[in-house]
């Protein structure tokens, strides 16, 4: 992970508030900053509003206050269609392939709006994901839960987003799987990429991430660099547990 780089605000949240439901608010007035070139990682107890936020940020949920900037200009509430295309990529945690297409297929669909670059960013994203290269005409569905991942991740590549949005990327992976979902995060940024990543597994999150936001109840708890976090003791007691203590 290189050290050389900008701490530009690339992406930020002031003070968001949003929620599914009218009158219910699940954010409560969230903040975030993503530097260029950053890995951030958000961590909290299960309801906190760490899927909420990076659904908001990407324009799935809707925001009632507050405001979200992408380079300095508003793009609170943009539609989702309207954030590929300026360089924003999301991988949801769930029904994030299409199963009955093939590797290839599932790639081709990341590109859909422009089919004309497929060749070279087929060659750049099965670079960084040489498994998929070797077997593009396999159907999604039939790969392991790890591949999948893969897929989906290397799909939102496709459009070569400079911000990623990653909603539990390791989740329901065996620890293998976990840990290569981790490197190839990191080799991701290392390409230039932004990452914004919520995850469940916290200590691994904060070993990988520049700096990590600790969301409770809808709010900011803690934020810090990530091995700050990792090491502070409120933080380990409150939401990591034991298994968050450096080895």
């Amino acid at each position: 992970m290189s050290e050389e780089r900008s701490m530009e605000p690339l992406l930020t949240a002031d003070n968001v508030v949003a929620g599914y439901i009218p009158g219910i608010d699940i954010l409560q007035g969230c903040d975030l900053h993503l530097g260029d070139g950053e890995i951030v990682g958000i961590i909290g107890p299960n309801g906190a509003g760490k899927s909420t936020l990076v659904k908001a940020l990407f324009g799935l949920v809707t925001i009632r206050e507050g405001t979200v900037s992408l380079r300095g200009e508003t793009i609170t509430n943009t539609k989702a269609h309207e954030l590929v295309p300026q360089g924003v990529g999301y991988v949801p945690q769930t029904r994030n392939i299409f199963p009955s297409l093939t590797i290839r297929e599932n790639l081709e669909m990341g590109l859909f709006l422009r089919p004309q670059d497929f060749d070279a960013r087929f060659d750049h994203v099965t670079g960084l994901f040489p498994l998929l290269g070797q077997r593009p005409n396999t159907r999604a569905g039939n790969l392991s839960g790890g591949e999948r991942q893969m897929v989906a991740m290397a799909r939102a590549m496709m459009m070569d987003p400079s911000v990623l949005l990653l909603d539990e990327p390791s989740a329901g992976l065996s620890p293998p799987n976990q840990a290569e979902v981790f490197r190839r995060v990191k080799q991701i940024n290392e390409t230039g990429v932004s990452i914004i990543m919520v995850e469940q597994n916290a200590k691994r999150c904060l070993q990988i991430c520049h700096r990590g936001y600790v969301l409770d109840q809808g709010r900011n708890a803690y934020t810090g660099g990530g091995m700050e976090l990792l090491h502070d003791p409120k933080v380990i007691e409150l939401y990591l547990g034991t298994l968050a203590k450096a080895e």
